[in-house]
């Protein structure tokens, strides 16, 4: 006689569908363009030589160009270079290395960064910071001839910008952190607030010190090789850090609720 059959296991219950649409690695929309927009224009390194300079000279920041002085002296892109190299510069870059580096940076901070902003709002903030960054660029090396080029400003900015919300309880650097756009869209702090975390200022002495020490990031090409502009990353990381509540269209929580104590984390002051 036939044994009777074993009824089948249940299946296991449907993931809900926000979670099975969720891959490992996400990229907000405005991101993506950004950077598909810097690998894109780093193919002029393909160009002849002589046009791959000309690229530099007319979209690189030249501090020279500004000089009044000069009354008989131009330089390649007229007028309008002293316009648009403001923010030109920094869709510029050296090598693979230069672009990876920085993009290996805007991954995280420009990530949340761009889920918080919104489209608009990011691609405006990244020009914004640039121009910061071509200022503080102006204003220490005003008769420099050789172009910066790099989105490091902005990538600094970025950071800045970021480090307002990071730390807050469920953002992205917290340790209880939701998804990732809820992880963007939390209630920042307000700047005096977040400059007594503890966290915080460790962040901002790290920053500042790889950056006045080492330089790593945008470059300016000259007659004997790379120095570092170091002085455009402090303007964009200022502007990125002053500026973001300009820029954030997230409603401020109150003070007790945009918390940036977390679980095994440091006290504030």
């Amino acid at each position: 006689m036939d044994s009777p059959t074993e009824a089948p296991p249940p299946a296991p219950a449907p993931l809900p569908a926000e979670i099975r649409r969720e891959p490992i690695l996400t990229l907000p929309p405005a991101l993506t363009a950004y950077i598909v927009l810097l690998a894109v224009i780093h193919l002029r390194v393909l160009l002849p030589p002589d046009w791959e300079n000309w690229t530099i000279d007319v979209f690189g920041f030249i501090p020279k160009r500004y000089d009044s002085t000069l009354l008989d002296v131009s330089f390649p892109g007229g007028t309008g270079a002293k316009i648009w190299t403001f923010v030109t510069y920094s869709l510029l870059h050296a090598n693979l290395s230069h672009i990876g580096f920085n993009i290996l940076w805007l991954l995280p901070f420009g990530s949340a960064l761009a889920r918080r902003f919104g489209a608009v709002r990011f691609f405006v903030f990244m020009a914004v910071t640039a121009v910061a960054g071509a200022l503080a660029h102006l204003v220490t090396h005003e008769h420099a001839v050789a172009p910066m080029i790099g989105a490091s400003a902005s990538v600094s900015g970025t950071m800045a910008a970021a480090i307002r919300f990071a730390f807050v309880r469920g953002s992205f650097l917290s340790f209880n952190r939701g998804d990732a756009d809820a992880a963007a869209k939390v209630p920042a702090l307000p700047l005096s607030r977040a400059l007594r975390d503890g966290r915080v200022i460790a962040f901002l002495a790290v920053w500042f010190g790889v950056n006045i020490i080492f330089g790593v990031g945008s470059i300016a090409i000259g007659m004997d090789g790379a120095s570092v502009a170091w002085q455009a990353h402090i303007g964009g990381f200022f502007a990125g850090l002053f500026l973001f509540s300009l820029f954030d269209p997230i409603p401020r929580g109150r003070s007790d609720a945009a918390s940036a104590s977390s679980p095994g984390a440091s006290n504030q002051t």
